[in-house]
């Protein structure tokens, strides 16, 4: 039941995404920021906790898990250090997963073969 819940409340984050670029002038890059910042917002609210709860990777996968991530990062450090908190917690938290996209990135651009656009 776990992998269906994830399944469709991760559907529906993507389609929603796909509905914006399909139906809107919204470019690719602004929708993303938009996700980013939706789930730091939701998060801030703690809204998007009882989401994650529920839906696990089908919520934290999506972008706006990541800001969530950022989101939950930055609470938990002003907890911790204060003010400084809100300007570090958000690099601790999402340190791995920054780290392994630039990792992967790199690794693809090494194994791949660019052609150019016609």
């Amino acid at each position: 039941m776990e992998y269906l819940r994830a399944f469709w409340v991760g559907g529906l984050i993507c389609a929603a995404g796909q509905l914006l670029i399909d139906l809107t002038k919204l470019t690719p890059a602004r929708i993303m920021v938009c996700y980013v910042t939706a789930g730091v917002a939701l998060g801030a609210l703690g809204l998007y906790g009882p989401l994650v709860n529920y839906a696990g990777a089908g919520a934290t996968i999506p972008l706006s898990g990541f800001g969530y991530l950022l989101s939950e990062g930055v609470r938990e450090a002003v907890k911790k250090d204060g003010l400084l908190g809100a300007f570090t917690g958000g690099f601790t938290a999402g340190a791995a997963g920054i780290g392994a996209a630039v990792f992967f990135g790199y690794l693809a651009a090494l194994l791949a073969r660019p052609k150019a656009k016609n």
